[in-house]
């Protein structure tokens, strides 16, 4: 929906009239949603100018392109390095004109809605519109849609370009480009055991025996003498189902089916990995690499075409194996292993050296750094990084001259321990160098020709500065930009507030963030509401100042409730230990929450620790679930979206790496649905129909159990939607969440059928 001319403007008159008026704040009227909305992100993006850099290089590193909104609308930068100059790259409404000529669509001049612009020459803009590549010549003015170059995703041509891989028939076929002959490889390829394919992760089957999606992929080796690639092994894979009732043009529900494998199943889809020798005609198949296809088979190959290696993973994730196949001999060698008692890290940040070296990530030493191996024996010949931090990125390698720039979080003292810093090491691991020392996070963006970085750092209550900085050095070159919210400080707005509080382990500590209203009164008391996701493979506190301001909490926060994010013992970004107190137990991550609010409200007077609520999406819908079950008196209002709420329901790799592999008690123990009888307050449970992500038929089922619990509870079916609740049109849930807090936690009446004014 478009947003009317006078929404903003009429928010602006309803601040300065109402006055932050104490007696009517509690009042929820149009203008509270307006309010509200406001802060929303399609809204608020386009009232903060200059909120970061993030640079498209030119052809040489010789300087970038950049959009951003500014006073005027979206506009778009280019930046020359040497000498430093920033100037228009373009004149948005011109080539809005052009489009709209070209098009015949209505073109918003003020905010041009192009993506990926990069500019070369000087004169020649190319951008992304609809999916579309463009081409604009700011010369002669010409406006040019690139022509698309159809590829046809069910074939593979050799790099040779001698020969034409293919399916047919399940199975695999090579076609010689000169001569025209077809050569069939595999013959034992058909329905349900299938050559070259995979299982798309959002695939869906119409009916139960519908076909499938159709996918192609093979691997050729670069002398183009074999391929690699894998059967599809669906002969024993159980499916799941969804209802959509949601079609206006039928009237039956249609049923969509797909394979997806839970916790614990033995019947899921198999890789099994198989190898084609063309000169010699052969196949080979390799059982003994089989894999599910929610873990996969990723191999690739030497660039003498005589090895494949890369990562394998069993089942459970407790180890991993960095292996090296033979392709003639098919003997695979095992270059390193790695084993936890709870689980690894199935992202290793991985670089091959050009001197039979490698460097790998390990948590071994129970923090995540970078080590250097002998590719050969696969001994370690030196840590690069050590110590009590976190190596977030391997950002740029200079193999040549021996240098590694990493980023890292944890490592300076006295600091938020989860903000990022970029470093320059040796790679024998000496000389390390801390390149951003400015007390904030840093988002780092290297030249393609690893010279210079744009580098933006922020907190929460910090606007963004942008900074051109030498990357040898860490030496600030020019201030490109700094953020500007001088829309948003007229209107009386608070950055978030970052806080600390000690976790359920009684020594750790742990940081939060809480968010208040523009509103805000200090004499006054305020509902506390909790937003979660507390998945150990995440943390959810905002750490930027952009993070900070384009998320849920605030426009919440504007209805008049103190809104309170925090990481707990379990998440992601800090030590192994800290991380693995989730494992078998991510039942527990609101804990800590509760922990951190009850000590927050008992320094602020104006929280209102009777009134306690929380939310939460997938993950953290089973937080707000579960928070309803585990602490009933202290959450009195819950709203639950899209949530997991009973693990052994889920898809497969996220439980049975955080929750472990096989399936035990444990499993039962961790369910919102074992617990349903529990539940005191007022709980909201919403689910998107067709959720091919998180199947709703565990929403549906501890809906059940509150039933036979006796327990009054509310429930919300959005037929035609799929895992996401985002826009469009996501407004409409987020006036719903909006409304259960105004009702039942605030006490208040909520308006019926407003709908919320977003920009597209």
């Amino acid at each position: 929906m478009m947003l009317r001319k006078y929404l903003f403007p009429s928010i602006l008159l309803f601040w300065l009239i109402l006055g932050h008026s104490e007696s009517l704040q509690a009042q929820i009227t149009e203008n509270t949603y307006q309010r509200a909305a406001y802060f929303l992100t399609g809204n608020l993006e386009k009232q903060v100018y200059h909120l970061e850099v993030v640079p498209n290089w030119l052809e040489g590193s010789q300087g970038f392109v950049h959009a951003t909104f500014t006073s005027e609308g979206k506009r778009f930068y280019k930046t020359n390095t040497s000498p430093f100059e920033t100037t228009a790259a373009f004149d948005p409404p011109v080539l809005a004109k052009l489009l709209q000529e070209k098009t015949g669509e209505v073109i918003d001049q003020a905010n041009l809605p192009i993506e990926r612009v990069f500019l070369s020459n000087g004169k020649t803009v190319t951008f992304l519109w609809k999916n579309q590549n463009w081409t604009w010549n700011m010369e002669n003015n010409s406006l040019n849609a690139i022509p698309v170059t159809e590829r046809n995703e069910m074939e593979s041509f050799s790099p040779d370009r001698k020969w034409k891989a293919f399916s047919r028939n399940y199975n695999l076929f090579i076609k010689n480009l000169t001569t025209g002959e077809e050569i069939q490889l595999s013959t034992d390829g058909r329905k349900d055991f299938e050559y070259a394919s995979f299982w798309g992760w959002s695939d869906l089957i119409y009916g139960e025996n519908g076909e499938r999606p159709a996918h192609f992929m093979v691997n050729w080796s670069p002398d183009s003498r074999k391929i690699f690639t894998q059967i599809v092994d669906l002969r024993i894979a159980e499916k799941m189902y969804l209802l959509d009732w949601s079609k206006d043009e039928k009237f039956r529900p249609e049923l969509l089916s797909y394979f997806r494998g839970s916790p614990g199943d033995s019947t899921v889809v198999n890789y099994i990995p198989v190898i084609f020798d063309l000169e010699k005609k052969t196949e080979k198949k390799l059982p003994e690499l089989t894999a599910p296809h929610f873990i996969g088979i990723n191999l690739r190959w030497s660039d003498d075409g005589k090895k494949l290696s890369g990562f394998q993973i069993p089942r459970g994730y407790k180890q991993y194996h960095l292996i090296e196949l033979d392709a003639d001999t098919f003997e695979t060698r095992r270059i390193i292993s790695e084993s936890s008692p709870t689980h690894v890290n199935r992202d290793n940040i991985f670089r091959r050296l050009k001197n039979e070296q490698f460097i790998l990530s390990s948590e071994k030493s129970g923090w995540n750094h970078l080590y250097r191996f002998d590719w050969k024996s696969g001994k370690e010949i030196n840590a690069i990084t050590s110590g009590e931090y976190v190596v977030n990125k391997l950002t740029y390698l200079d193999e040549e001259n021996g240098l590694i720039y990493f980023e890292a979080s944890g490592k300076e003292q006295g600091r938020n321990p989860y903000f990022n810093h970029l470093y320059r090491v040796n790679l024998d691991g000496t000389d390390l160098q801390l390149l951003t020392p400015e007390n904030a996070y840093h988002e780092i963006y290297i030249s393609p020709d690893g010279k210079l970085a744009v580098d933006n750092y922020s907190t929460v209550d910090q606007p963004t500065q942008s900074i051109l900085m030498d990357l040898k050095t860490g030496k600030h070159l020019q201030k490109i930009s700094e953020a500007d919210i001088s829309n948003l400080k007229s209107l009386g707005y608070k950055s978030p507030v970052p806080f600390t509080a000690t976790a359920k382990d009684g020594k750790t500590e742990i940081q939060g963030v809480y968010f208040l209203p523009t509103s805000f009164n200090a004499k006054k008391k305020y509902p506390i509401i909790d937003y979660t996701y507390s998945g150990p493979h995440t943390s959810t506190t905002p750490k930027t100042f952009k993070a900070g301001l384009l998320g849920h909490q605030q426009p919440m926060a504007e209805l008049g409730f103190v809104v309170v994010t925090v990481d707990g013992m379990g998440g992601f970004g800090r030590s192994k230990a800290f991380s693995d107190a989730s494992y078998r137990n991510l039942g527990d991550g609101t804990t800590d929450h509760v922990l951190a609010i009850t000590q927050l409200a008992s320094k602020n007077s104006f929280l209102d620790i009777t009134k306690v609520g929380i939310f939460g999406h997938s993950a953290g819908g089973y937080d707000a679930g579960r928070a309803m079950l585990l602490h009933p008196d202290f959450y009195k209002v819950g709203v639950a979206s899209a949530g997991d709420h009973d693990f052994r329901m889920e898809k497969a790799w996220w439980p049975e790496m955080y929750m472990g592999y096989p399936v035990g008690d444990f499993y039962h123990e961790q369910s919102n649905i074992t617990n349903a009888a529990n539940l005191k307050g007022h709980l909201l449970l919403a689910h998107g129909g067709i959720d091919e992500n998180v199947n709703p038929s565990a929403t549906f089922k501890l809906a059940e159990n509150l039933i036979k619990a006796g327990k009054d509870f509310d429930l919300f079916i959005w037929p035609s939607r799929n895992h996401s609740f985002g826009r469009p049109p996501g407004d409409y849930f987020t006036k719903k969440r909006w409304d259960y807090f105004i009702e039942h936690l605030m006490g208040e009446k909520p308006i019926r059928h407003y709908q919320l004014q977003i920009t597209d």
